[in-house]
């Protein structure tokens, strides 16, 4: 997952190649952006409720791996309308009379693709430091394994003078 949001934050550009925004956007391609980063949100927030779910969410470190899940979930849910917000400008920008009347909307359109953008890469990096905290703990585990009690014996303690009977 923290990888698919890195991707996305990164191939999903806006800009051509000269930084400039294009003079007709495409309304599809910036909506299936928004419809893409909705669906690594649904996977973030199922991923965040299933760890939520398990008994190690309540230990220490469950409880640190979860709130790294859900600043991801938030951050990712976020994305969405922004991606979506960009779409809807590009649609009408293409009904824009002049480019005096397009430049505030195609302004307001980078900005809100990059804070898009933006929400997708910290979701990838809350999704990291939620993985390095279970790392640091299960090789922290590795080190000290856990101590093995005795076997607990079962019934009443047989004496010598018991046996035989």
């Amino acid at each position: 997952m923290k990888a698919k949001l890195l991707d996305a934050a990164q191939q999903w550009q806006l800009l051509d190649e000269n930084g400039r925004v294009p003079a007709s956007p495409s309304y599809t391609d910036l909506l299936q952006h928004a419809v893409d980063a909705q669906a690594l949100s649904h996977n973030v927030v199922q991923l965040t409720a299933d760890f939520a779910r398990t008994p190690h969410s309540t230990n220490r470190v469950g409880r640190a791996v979860l709130a790294r899940l859900a600043m991801a979930s938030t951050m990712s849910s976020h994305a969405v309308p922004c991606f979506a917000e960009t779409a809807e400008t590009a649609l009408a920008l293409s009904r824009a009379a002049t480019p005096i009347i397009k430049q505030y909307p195609a302004n307001s359109m980078v900005i809100e693709h990059a804070t898009a953008r933006a929400y997708l890469r910290r979701a990838s990096e809350s999704l990291r430091d939620a993985s390095k905290e279970l790392d640091g703990h299960l090789d922290f585990h590795r080190f000290f394994p856990a101590r093995q009690l005795p076997p607990v014996r079962s019934g009443p303690a047989s004496h010598g003078s018991d046996r035989g009977r």
